[in-house]
């Protein structure tokens, strides 16, 4: 690492970078999506236990994370080991948890699990991190966020797609081993990708920063405040439809069997958007681009409110425009608490605010998990159930009007207190 000036980025640079986002967001999809279904249907374990299980441990997923973030900062000089141990531990959590023993495979599920999400935060809060330390040009941070990102929602297309072409030429214990074993070198090349990156790149050293701030006068900060509100609003209108996906693709539109083709639209959308969100951020701002794909979000997704059954085309499409605003939602929102670690001097705390981040999105996804569902029980839906026009209509609301609602309250936001997000202030 060396204090080097800011000089435009490559697109060698900037892939060496991200390669490090697709084994992560790989497996996020097969240990919190295949694995619960893996150990409910082949290894008989009740579904209720499971979802306990998990329920706990993303909660310690989540508030483990500043604590992750403190001990980041503080041994900065030692990212590159942190990096490797978090690595190990999320390979070696992979690895266990799709090869349990005979017995007790419930307590080996949660160990495993928390492994691999402690070793994934460690990973992910320190990549971040980088990313957020690379003395690159304001105009070149959103290309930084966006290429991390986009090798990201890569991750997650084949992890969305790979178990399934695995398990069609044998059982699901002998796909989800040759899932492991090919996942392991992936994470290990990335890595070394990672590392040697590190060692050329123009980074921040976090002397240069306040090392040591408190958490107190860290989050008092009024910008900082603003920042982490708005984008824990705007995550949490996206989490209530990620929850709901599945049960509405499938009670509301009659359209199971399309559901990863609905997903694979949205997400490619995502991918090829980050070109675009990257041109208007450098011409209109980081906040107004932002301001824009709200908006997008907004005025494509609740037309999925007054979808029937039966119409795939247009939710097709709907899955593709909104896609569009996805590749902002990721991107903009890291470049933007870059520009302010640069323009407030804070290297020394970088790993605390994306741990903050982290948090924020984290228990954005709970809340959304604890909400979303017991909301729609209240009026008597059940998933997979008989669905009355009735509670079609509040499904319909719940998956789109109420997160087109708050990413409304989020544009509001951004509008009224765009002033106060302008990095133009003096550090203090």
């Amino acid at each position: 690492m060396t204090d080097q000036p800011a000089r435009p980025v490559t697109r060698a640079t900037l892939a060496a970078y991200g390669v490090m986002a697709f084994p992560l967001a790989f497996a996020g999809l097969p240990i919190y999506l295949h694995a619960p279904d893996f150990y409910a249907v082949t290894l008989q374990q009740p579904v209720a236990a499971l979802g306990s299980v998990l329920l706990v441990l993303r909660l310690i997923d989540a508030l483990q994370d500043p604590l992750i973030g403190s001990l980041s900062d503080r041994f900065h000089d030692r990212r590159p080991a942190i990096l490797a141990i978090g690595a190990v531990m999320l390979g070696l959590g992979f690895w266990m948890l799709f090869h349990p023993p005979a017995t007790l495979p419930l307590l080996w599920f949660a160990g495993s699990v928390l492994i691999c999400t402690t070793g994934f935060s460690l990973v992910s809060i320190n990549y971040q991190a980088l990313g957020g330390l690379w003395r690159a040009l304001p105009a070149d941070r959103t290309r930084v966020t966006a290429s991390r990102e986009a090798f990201g929602l890569v991750g997650l297309l084949i992890a969305a797609i790979l178990p399934t072409i695995l398990a069609s030429g044998g059982s699901p214990a002998r796909a989800f081993h040759w899932l492991a074993l090919g996942y392991l070198p992936a994470l290990a090349i990335c890595y070394g990708v990672l590392v040697r990156w590190m060692h050329t790149a123009p980074l921040t050293p976090p002397e240069a920063g306040r090392d040591g701030t408190g958490w107190w006068t860290l989050l008092r900060d009024r910008w900082r405040g603003l920042f982490f509100a708005l984008t824990g609003l705007n995550t949490f209108a996206s989490a209530v439809p990620a929850v709901l996906v599945l049960f509405f693709i499938r009670d509301r539109l009659d359209a199971e069997a399309y559901t990863g083709l609905f997903l694979l639209i949205y997400f490619l959308s995502g991918v090829l958007s980050m070109p675009l969100w990257t041109r208007l951020a450098r011409g209109l701002g980081k906040v107004r681009a932002w301001q824009i794909s709200l908006a997008v979000a907004i005025l494509t997704f609740s037309g999925a409110a007054f979808l029937q059954q039966g119409d795939l085309i247009a939710y097709a499409l709907v899955c593709a425009l909104s896609g569009l605003a996805l590749g902002a939602d990721l991107a903009l929102p890291p470049a933007i608490l870059a520009d302010h670690i640069e323009a407030d001097r804070r290297q020394g705390e970088a790993s605390r605010l994306f741990s903050i981040m982290a948090f924020v999105s984290k228990s954005a996804l709970a809340l959304a998990t604890g909400l979303a569902l017991p909301l729609l029980g209240l009026f008597g839906y059940q998933p997979d159930g008989v669905v009355t026009p009735g509670l079609a209509l509040g499904l319909s609301l719940t998956y789109a009007g109420i997160p087109c609602l708050l990413k409304l309250l989020a544009l509001v936001g951004l509008i009224v207190f765009e002033k106060d997000l302008a990095l133009n202030r003096t550090p203090v």
